[in-house]
């Protein structure tokens, strides 16, 4: 079969490019080894996901925010960066942001659930549901690629979204710099005593992390806790009751008695970064492009910037009537997205490196740190615009401080909600 655009990977990335694309006339063939029932249901995966102003307006543009459910976002007000066992913090404020709040959190299974609703209603796009991706050839007269039962897709670009361990991306001879931190993330919903009052914490203590992502629920938030793998599995292995034990007691009891409200998620902490994100015939989006630490939150929002930066990219070449798919968009796409993403990637890896560090010279440097911005009002101030804007473009170092990504989405999809082409 030909079609215009083959995609590797029907995940947030790979559905919500697709999305971008309605109206263009562009065919895609969406390509992904899950069956289409765990698209269009996928199971609760514990992830909660921060999106930005900018994040929202570009969901709401490609129609998924309309598909979710209120018990599904939650309200992010104000963030609380704490270190040890110190009393008070770093706290980011909604109001010097000059917003109701600094942004959401998104359950990862309702965003995967709307997207999935949006791209299979396009009847530009198949989706190829269980099939695995295998051999990839690309050439000057367009790309192939082969699935597991046979079948030969042709097309003028591939692009892969197919995870941070991407096999077309090593396919097409493109390398990846990665970092295992040698880490396991439990995420866990839990309800608590203790109201969130819709604030985010990331509780840096010896020998773990900790983080506390507000939910819809005043009495329930997403827990993230951070630990060696063999700590992990111990703690992994207890009960119900022993657990909420242990994490009221890791989290000092702040939030009173806690009690498991969703299922147990693990996952391994490895970063990514590809040496490039475009070739000949072919791009990179995703975790593909840049697999982020979950510090700074910045994993989904950059697959979405990057879906968006590539759609426009496409459409900006269709419109003057060249080629989609020679190199100049997909290296002005390249340099974009490098640009965005690189200065917060190398930050997050400066982050998790300083902040999980028990020395005691890393210990006493990241406490003067947290010290000096919490006097500094200018600089929570600006944080917080970064998270809060919409429009203009950030300078480098808000996108150094912010917690996440401040972008410029691209202009190209911001139409008024509910006016996007379909």
């Amino acid at each position: 079969m030909s079609y215009d655009i083959v995609v590797a990977g029907a995940g947030p990335a790979g559905l919500c490019f697709a999305r971008a694309l309605a109206g263009s006339g562009l065919r895609v063939a969406l390509v992904e080894r899950q069956p289409e029932a765990a698209l269009a249901q996928p199971a609760d995966d514990g992830r909660e996901i921060a999106i930005t102003h900018r994040s929202r307006r570009l969901l709401e543009t490609l129609g998924l925010w309309r598909h979710l459910r209120a018990e599904e976002i939650g309200v992010l007000r104000d963030a609380l960066v704490i270190d040890g066992d110190a009393r008070g913090g770093l706290r980011f404020r909604h109001q010097d942001g000059g917003r109701p709040q600094l942004g959401w959190l998104l359950s990862n299974h309702a965003i995967r659930r709307a997207a999935y609703a949006e791209a299979a209603a396009l009847p530009q796009v198949r989706l190829l549901a269980g099939a695995q991706a295998g051999a990839l050839r690309l050439g000057d007269e367009g790309v192939e690629l082969s699935l597991d039962g046979g079948e030969v897709l042709r097309a003028r670009l591939a692009v892969a979204a197919d995870s941070r361990f991407s096999a077309l991306r090593r396919a097409a001879g493109i390398a990846a710099d990665m970092h295992d931190f040698g880490k396991l993330m439990l995420v866990l919903r839990m309800r608590h005593d203790a109201p969130h009052e819709g604030t985010a914490w990331e509780w840096f203590g010896r020998g773990q992390t900790l983080a506390l992502l507000p939910l819809h629920d005043p009495h329930t938030s997403s827990v993230v806790l951070t630990l060696p793998p063999g700590p992990m599995q111990a703690l992994l292995a207890l009960d119900d009751a022993a657990l909420e034990a242990q994490m009221a007691g890791r989290f000092r009891h702040r939030l009173g008695a806690m009690r498991v409200a969703g299922p147990r998620c693990a996952y391994p902490l490895v970063g990514v970064y590809a040496r490039r994100f475009a070739a000949e015939r072919f791009a990179l989006l995703g975790d593909a492009a840049v697999g982020m630490h979950p510090l700074t939150a910045h994993g989904f929002n950059f697959g979405l910037l990057g879906a968006a930066t590539l759609a426009c990219e496409l459409r900006a070449e269709l419109a003057a009537g060249r080629p989609f798919w020679e190199r100049a968009p997909l290296a002005r796409y390249e340099r974009a997205h490098r640009l965005a993403t690189w200065p917060l990637y190398r930050a997050t890896q400066a982050l998790a490196g300083l902040y999980t560090d028990d020395r005691a010279p890393a210990r006493a440097l990241r406490r003067l740190a947290l010290e000096a911005g919490a006097r500094l009002r200018p600089f929570r101030r600006m944080v917080a615009a970064g998270l809060a804007a919409e429009d203009e473009s950030p300078s480098p170092l808000r996108r150094l401080a912010s917690f996440l990504p401040a972008w410029r989405a691209p202009l190209c999809l911001l139409s008024p909600p509910g006016r996007g082409s379909r």
